[in-house]
Parts: C-alpha cells; sequence; structure tokens
C-alpha cells in the first residue's frame, strides 16, 4: 500500500469516526450519516490498497 494512499485511508477513517461519534452526542443523524459514509470510504479505499499490494506480491 503506498504511504499515501494508506494516510488518506486512515484520515477518512478517523474524521468518519469523530463525525459519527459527534453526531450521536447532539442527536443529530445527518452528522452521524456523514460520519459512517466517511468512515467507509475511508475503509473501501484501504482495501482497495491492500487488493492492489496482495495482487502485485
Amino acid at each position: 500500500m503506498s504511504a499515501n494512499e494508506k494516510t488518506q485511508a486512515k484520515t477518512e477513517q478517523a474524521k468518519g469516526k469523530v463525525k459519527k461519534a459527534a453526531g450521536r452526542i447532539v442527536g443529530n443523524e445527518r452528522l452521524t450519516a456523514e460520519g459512517r459514509a466517511e468512515e467507509t470510504k475511508g475503509d473501501a479505499r484501504q482495501a482497495k490498497e491492500k487488493a492492489k499490494d496482495a495482487l502485485t506480491d
């Protein structure tokens, strides 16, 4: 996994977790959903990079 892609994936996951938690705390469903979506996007990016790594090994 390239370092830049890995960093982006981790950043998206972290931002998503923060948004999701903040949304739950304040009772904002939209913020919770945005956080969940961002976290999922980071998970997908990470999975894509891991798959590319597995194919190149």
